[in-house]
């Protein structure tokens, strides 16, 4: 469990790092590549007026012209659709399907609310593109290499080529899988992705990472795999169950933390029209988390250095995941109460002011998401399973920790291992 240092502070709630929303600046980073450390520090963010941050519920209505942000990627450049009603619009999915035949890839949860109308989508006026379904079980424990044979078993028996396409509709373990098999089907064929969770539409639809998980390890088989688009049809949260739409938010707030300090204030504003489902709020939150990560994307796809501050929390959160077992603890929880450690580490360390971890702890105390990891994962266990985390480059653990400001990071495993060794502690029975 935290010790008391780490999240119950008694602070003032205002701090020196409260910065005035400033817009229509394109943002600078200032790199400075070291083999074992690597900073970036934001100067001015992008992409929102004024008034669509302080209150966007006020500002902005439903429209059926979609949101588009894209990814820049030269001749893999691709777009990703946010708004209302999407998949209603059958031309915003039949732009992008290469062939005449398609593999919907999707789960038990989320076939009988969407596959219907998905199909609808890709077909109507348009006889000559054929359809199939894969339905494959629901959950994280499922993402692994048997459940991944059975989109090819299915791509296989249906005869398949590469002119055919697969969509993904469904959450991140959907999207994943389904992005791994197009990456090998065929040695590779064109896929969609339909994202149909908070986790997936901010964060883990878009940048083309996919893969499966291994018993020691999570998403440690994968690949690169860009789609031909994104299609986030926001009514798909309509169905989201609370426990869901509480976990996306964790990849939210970590938009807000390593590089974008406005979006944070805004989000501490307005996490509780998010938590109520104002739609203008979701709306605004997924638009502006797209393209915070559309733009890290766009510099630097393969994870070499930028990319990776996007997994804050993440080392400590897929050691929880993997510690618990896979599906106990949704991916987003794992991931909050691994930000809250990254954000005690960065503090034990002398990176960040205090006023930061009690905003942190209060942000997600807001989404009532865990800021601890559960009993059973003890000290030795963490340090097995980050033993093994892609992170790690010749034998050293890099992590993602707060420095500097708000909205100031660092990829590094130039740290202090009393550091971690007492975080670790504070946070574990044994």
């Amino acid at each position: 469990m935290a010790s008391a240092s780490s999240l119950s502070l008694s602070l003032s709630s205002s701090s020196p790092f409260l910065h005035k929303p400033k817009f229509h600046y394109p943002t600078k980073y200032n790199l400075h590549f070291n083999p074992k450390f690597v900073s970036f520090s934001t100067t001015r963010k992008i992409y929102a007026t004024s008034s669509q941050v302080m209150n966007p519920s006020l500002s902005e209505t439903h429209s059926a012209v979609p949101t588009t942000v894209n990814v820049d990627l030269g001749d893999r450049s691709y777009p990703i659709y946010i708004g209302s009603g999407l998949l209603d619009q059958p031309h915003l999915l039949q732009r992008h399907v290469h062939g005449r035949r398609v593999l919907v890839v999707t789960n038990t949860t989320v076939a009988p609310l969407y596959l219907d109308k998905v199909v609808h989508a890709l077909t109507t006026e348009n006889s000559n593109v054929s359809v199939e379904s894969v339905i494959l079980p629901d959950g994280e424990q499922y993402k692994d290499m048997d459940t991944l044979m059975k989109v090819f078993d299915k791509a296989i028996e249906s005869r398949l080529d590469r002119r055919s396409t697969f969509v993904a509709l469904g959450g991140g373990v959907i999207g994943d899988m389904c992005g791994f098999a197009a990456a090998s089907f065929l040695r590779g064929i064109n896929f969609i992705q339909i994202p149909t969770t908070v986790m997936a539409q901010v964060d883990s639809s878009v940048g083309g990472k996919t893969g499966i998980n291994h018993r020691l390890g999570k998403n440690l088989i994968g690949a690169f795999y860009q789609p031909q688009c994104v299609l986030i049809d926001t009514d798909t949260l309509n169905t989201l169950p609370e426990r869901e739409l509480a976990s996306g938010f964790a990849e939210v707030i970590k938009y807000g933390l390593i590089r974008d300090a406005e979006f944070f204030e805004w989000q501490e504003k307005n996490m509780h029209a998010l938590m109520a489902r104002d739609p203008n709020a979701l709306a605004y939150a997924i638009k502006r988390s797209c393209e915070n990560k559309a733009e890290v994307v766009s510099l630097d796809e393969k994870e070499s250095g930028l990319r990776a501050t996007l997994n804050l929390g993440h080392t400590f959160g897929h050691a929880i995941e993997t510690g618990v077992g896979y599906g106990q603890w949704l991916h987003g929880e794992a991931v909050a109460a691994g930000t809250v450690m990254a954000v005690d580490m960065s503090y034990r360390l002398g990176w960040i002011d205090d006023s930061i971890v009690k905003r942190v702890g209060d942000i997600l105390k807001q989404t009532k998401l865990p800021t601890s990891p559960p009993e059973t994962v003890t000290m030795d266990m963490f340090k097995s399973v980050m033993a093994v985390d892609k992170k790690v480059a010749d034998g050293l653990l890099r992590l993602i920790l707060l420095k500097g400001p708000l909205g100031n990071c660092v990829f590094t495993g130039d740290y202090d291992r009393k550091a971690l060794d007492d975080t670790l502690r504070a946070f574990c029975k044994s």
